[in-house]
């Protein structure tokens, strides 16, 4: 195998040790600045430069794209993607968990515990937005902070609107987080490639400070986590579009919840309290993947017109709940269940025996128009027991300021 690793630093411990493990399994492998490409686009014929020259043929990328270059970075992945080279970890899907308020709307959309956060603009909705995560304290985040930067405690409700009103006055987009005070100063990193956790570590604050990164000075140890925490970080990873990625979590009272999904995890921190050669599980993924890539369910299943794939949901109340999928009347229109999502678990071909519960989520392969006619109708959710009065709001025509936010 012929590998690209996209990296602007070469002598970081992470791009050593991916290289030195490809290198151990007798790969080709050299390490690309992203910002050295040129992207070259004609009708029919993606193409990339590399420092003014066309570049030669790579069987896989896998990108280490740094939070500053991550536009340029993305757009260089998905020039590869679209020359049929595969990429460890896809441009949507790095987009995707780089934006951590675009991240926690996607897991929040799943049923993938997060703590309550909250985003607002208005300085009037701050003191609301803080009374519906809980109350201070409160975790103030940068949207697109890294390694424990830009992440701030408010022990006050006073402190947290000081706090948030300078960050918007530097034009700093910023969330409002309950503080998981359970957690005590710890987090779960746990590192997926492909459908497994490789390596998990738990870091733990040390001091007065509450972030436990290793960055900022936290102690890791290895840890061996059960089931749920696993199956967690497995399906954040897979809702997000990433193959490799570093799931930090929080142990909550009712059990993980994310806080951050790294697309572009170190691997000094985990390798070193876990002994494990992680880097070697990214490699030899990968070698797996351009041997017998993955077949992509959505685009290669909707070749024949009018069939394609879907996602099925089962909400409470419906027809299908508590039948067997064989007596649900999907075979008889020829729909096939390809997978079962029920909570944190993934069943790949479901029994046909299996009876389906509220709130399953079913990816099906069949007739389109079929298919639809199956979707129930969508309800608005109900309203939080709390709010017993339908507000109305005025609307107030606002004049046109031509400002862009």
């Amino acid at each position: 195998m012929k590998l690209a690793i996209l990296s602007r630093g070469p002598k970081s411990y992470s791009t050593r040790r991916l290289k030195e493990a490809a290198l151990q399994r007798e790969h080709t492998v050299k390490v690309l600045d992203t910002l050295n490409f040129a992207i070259d686009l004609q009708q029919g014929i993606p193409d990339l430069y590399f420092r003014q020259k066309p570049l030669s043929h790579y069987d896989a990328v896998l990108p280490r794209i740094g939070a500053s270059v991550t536009y340029y970075g993305t757009a260089v992945v998905r020039q590869f993607q679209e020359m049929d080279v595969f990429c460890a970890n896809t441009a949507h899907g790095i987009i995707n968990s780089r934006d951590k308020l675009r991240s926690l709307q996607i897991l929040s959309r799943h049923h993938i515990g997060i703590p309550r956060t909250t985003f607002v603009r208005d300085k009037k909705d701050v003191l609301p937005a803080i009374q519906r995560v809980g109350g201070a304290p409160v975790i103030i985040k940068l949207i697109e902070g890294t390694q424990g930067i830009g992440v701030l405690l408010a022990e006050s409700v006073k402190a947290a609107e000081s706090i948030i009103e300078l960050l918007q006055s530097q034009k700093q987009n910023v969330l409002i987080q309950k503080f998981v005070a359970e957690s005590k100063g710890k987090d779960i990193r746990a590192f997926v490639v492909g459908d497994q956790v490789v390596a998990a570590m738990r870091r733990t604050a040390q001091g007065q400070e509450f972030r436990s990164n290793v960055h900022r000075g936290g102690i890791a140890e290895a840890v061996e986590l059960d089931d749920t925490y696993k199956e967690t970080a497995v399906r954040s990873a897979q809702i997000l579009g990433l193959r490799v990625a570093g799931v930090d979590m929080l142990e909550g009272a009712n059990g993980p919840q994310i806080m951050e999904v790294n697309s572009s995890p170190g691997l000094e921190g985990i390798e070193t309290c876990t002994g494990l050669d992680v880097a070697g599980a990214v490699i030899d993924y990968i070698s797996a993947q351009v041997d017998f890539p993955e077949i992509d369910l959505r685009q290669r299943l909707t070749v024949s017109k009018g069939y394609g794939v879907t996602e099925i949901y089962v909400p409470e109340g419906s027809n299908f709940v508590g039948v067997a999928i064989k007596d649900s009347a999907l075979s008889e229109k020829e729909i096939n269940v390809l997978t079962l999502y029920r909570g944190n678990k993934i069943i790949p071909n479901p029994r046909s025996d299996r009876i389906l519960e509220p709130d399953d989520k079913l990816l099906c392969f069949g007739k389109l128009e079929y298919m639809r006619g199956m979707i129930p109708t969508k309800t608005r959710r109900r309203r939080r027991p709390e709010v017993r009065e339908l507000v109305t709001e005025e609307l107030v025509e606002s004049p046109v300021t031509g400002d862009i936010d």
